[in-house]
Formats: structure tokens, sequence, C-alpha cells
């Protein structure tokens, strides 16, 4: 009889009773989520972000500095938006700021060997 009963749904808890954390528990499981996002995702990401900008910022001419499309030079002008780079003897280019991806050596530094 109690199979009965049971497949009969009369075994189920009141309609508006629910097991395990209910709606609290969905609200800490998306907060822990987010948190994790937050602190293994979003955060590195504005760190490095704000490292590229201080760099662009701190570009002088002079500096030796690598594209993202892989081309180096040397700094030979700059704008806000624009640097010009010496690739080879009296060979210039111009490129958005925002295409160079690094500092390869400072105008003050001393000469490397590559």
């Amino acid at each position: 009889m109690t199979n009965l009963a049971y497949a009969m749904g009369t075994n189920q808890p009141p309609a508006g009773a629910q097991g395990g954390f209910g709606d609290w528990g969905f609200i800490i499981t998306m907060v822990v989520i987010f948190g994790i996002f937050y602190f293994l995702m979003i955060r590195p990401q504005q760190k490095k972000q704000k490292e590229l900008k201080a760099m662009l910022d701190n570009l002088a001419h002079g500096d030796t500095v690598i594209t993202s499309g892989g081309i180096h030079g040397k700094v030979t002008g700059l704008t806000d938006t624009v640097a010009t780079l010496e690739i080879a003897d009296k060979v210039r280019i111009k490129v958005s700021r925002s295409f160079i991806s690094g500092v390869v050596q400072k105008s003050g530094a001393p000469a490397t060997k590559e």
C-alpha cells in the first residue's frame, strides 16, 4: 500500500516547502562564483591593462620597442596616438601607440646583445 501512496504523490513535501538552501542558496552560490571570476580573471586583466597604459604613457624618444605585429624599432617621434619607429637606417614607419606591446630597452639603459 505504501508503494501505491508513494506513486500517487502523497509522500511529497507541501507546496511551499523546499529542501536545502532554497533561494538563499542560489544567491550565495552566484555570489561565490562571481567572486571567483573576479579574483581569477577580471582583477588580473585590469592590472595588466594598467601596466600597459603606464608603459605607453612613459614611452620616450630613443626607447627600443616591439609592436604587437613583431616589428622591433627605435622611437624617433611621439604624438598622442602615433609613434614613429626607425626600423633600419633611414627607414621610419608610423604605428598607433596602442599597437606597441612592450619596451625592449629604455633610452638611457646600456645596450644588450640580441
